[in-house]
């Protein structure tokens, strides 16, 4: 038997996560030395989602409820991976939380996640539109602004702002002090 035809036996001729049967494909969970144990047969959905993030579709994957109980390794890796990858849906913490991985297995999955400062979110304003440094945006409700005794004032433009490392902030100059702002209290102009 050639070692496709052995990973095939070993899946049912199924997807190793969806358990679909179609377009089937032989996947190498990096880093891989090519041996059975560190690759997985996948379908082309869940190939294509594993390969570009932004086509990752969380729902698709609650098949991993199943999955993440797999006997081989590969299939426990990509399962983690995924369901870090999408933890912030809420429901795939939750199997985070009850998985477990064996040492070595953890630590090959967790050399496969980007780092959370390799992963630069955008900053959005209120209504989900991208910020840019440079931008002006208005205050929609009225903040006080802590440790500097006044209150700045909904429909006030902040011009030229600056982004910072949370995309959940940004920085600008109201009434000529310069502050940290929410973006959940600002639209972009």
């Amino acid at each position: 038997m050639s070692f496709e035809q052995d990973l095939l036996s070993r899946s049912n001729n199924t997807c190793e996560l969806c358990k679909s049967s179609n377009e089937l494909n032989v996947f190498e969970v990096e880093p891989c030395d090519g041996t059975m144990d560190q690759t997985a047969v996948l379908c082309k959905v869940c190939k294509e989602q594993i390969e570009d993030s932004s086509k990752m579709q969380a729902n698709h994957f609650r098949c991993l409820n199943d999955a993440m109980w797999s006997d081989v390794s590969a299939v426990q890796v990509l399962s983690f991976r995924i369901l870090s990858q999408i933890a912030s849906e809420g429901w795939p913490q939750e199997l985070l939380d009850m998985m477990y991985l064996e040492d070595d297995v953890k630590e090959w999955a967790l050399k496969g996640l980007k780092k959370d400062e390799d992963i630069v979110l955008p900053t959005k304003d209120s209504n989900g539109v991208v910020l840019e440094a440079g931008d002006t945006v208005s205050i929609i409700k009225d903040l006080e602004v802590k440790g500097a005794g006044f209150t700045a004032k909904r429909g006030t433009a902040v011009r030229n702002i600056s982004l910072t490392s949370n995309p959940e902030q940004i920085e600008g100059r109201v009434n000529g002090t310069r502050i940290v702002l929410l973006t959940c209290f600002l639209k972009k102009q």
